[in-house]
């Protein structure tokens, strides 16, 4: 019944988000692409940050390879849709190969060898003029019609993509590479013992964190239309995912969802009104998970905290009455 009550909730929310483009002004609009992409990377990342319990900080160089194979491809003529798929397989095969070589790694070495992957790709990237633009970026060809057009066609594709992402993680959460997955974030040694596969494991699980930000990363780089290395391989994109993923519980199904929701809300309202200290008020969120919020929002007993509530308001002394 829990479950069914996720489902129906992840489905208002998409088609919440989904109404915009019909009921919003164009910033509204824009906000709610920003909430889909970063669900979709989230939903991603927690294949094996949530599921298997590795560290990884890989997400932006994901990302950002998904930007620079599809404007390439675009740039030589592959049309827009075969340019993204490309792009998505290029990202996929990236990480399987990377994934044999890295996960060979565990615990702090493993999430300092991911997140070094990302200044490896955009050192390569600024490199690599002939090809890639280096430090100058490439223009991306343009998606045709209106900006209200332009901006509606990219939150579908967004939203695709979160939906696909969403109901790959229902499989994987069901299968038996879901069971295993979560064997080895309760000990590796042990699952391995007992006849899990932990090498194919983490490797499809790796592969599976960056397809969809591969996909994601080659549909923005056609909306924007231009990008260079430092944006595409963010180093505070990589951070920003997984802490996404521990605001809204990692390793739940929904959770991936609701905690990029919250955060790009939040990062909303923070740029509006607090510009100069919108990183420290971020950073500080971050603490306050690390410290008082371990499990995410998902995973707090709402019916407990309420019940508590309730009740201390029930043995709250009452003011006395005035005398007539």
């Amino acid at each position: 019944m829990k479950q069914f009550l996720y489902f129906g909730a992840f489905a208002l929310w998409i088609v919440m988000i989904a109404a915009t483009p019909l009921l919003a002004d164009n910033y509204t609009i824009r906000v709610a692409i920003s909430i889909a992409m970063f669900s979709a990377m989230a939903v991603s990342w927690n294949f094996i940050g949530g599921f298997t319990g590795y560290p990884s900080f890989s997400t932006a160089a994901f990302f950002g390879l998904g930007c620079y194979a599809g404007a390439l491809a675009q740039r030589n003529g592959v049309p827009l849709v075969l340019a993204w798929v490309f792009a998505t397989l290029f990202v996929a095969v990236f990480a399987a190969m990377l994934g044999a070589i890295i996960l060979r790694l565990k615990g702090h070495y493993f999430a300092i060898g991911s997140i070094a992957i990302v200044d490896l790709a955009r050192l390569i990237t600024s490199s690599w003029g002939s090809l890639t633009g280096g430090g100058d970026g490439l223009n991306v060809p343009l998606l045709q019609g209106t900006p209200q057009e332009v901006s509606a066609l990219v939150l579908y594709v967004m939203l695709a993509i979160l939906i696909v992402a969403f109901l790959t993680s229902i499989y994987v959460d069901r299968s038996r590479l879901g069971f295993g997955l979560k064997c080895i974030s309760q000990n590796e040694d042990a699952a391995d013992m007992v006849g899990v596969n932990t090498t194919s494991f983490k490797i499809v699980a790796y592969t599976l964190s960056a397809v969809f930000c591969g996909a994601i990363g080659a549909v923005y780089a056609s909306w924007v239309g231009y990008i260079d290395p430092t944006d595409s391989f963010s180093i505070l994109l990589t951070l920003k995912v997984p802490v996404m993923v521990l605001l809204g519980g990692a390793g739940t199904l929904l959770g991936p969802v609701l905690g990029a929701g919250v955060f790009v809300l939040l990062e909303e309202v923070f740029w509006a009104n607090f510009l100069e200290w919108n990183r420290a008020i971020l950073g500080g969120i971050i603490v306050f998970l690390i410290f008082f919020l371990p499990n995410g929002l998902l995973k707090i007993q709402y019916r407990t905290l309420f019940r508590k509530l309730m009740n201390k308001l029930a043995e709250a002394p009452k003011p006395a009455e005035k005398s007539s």
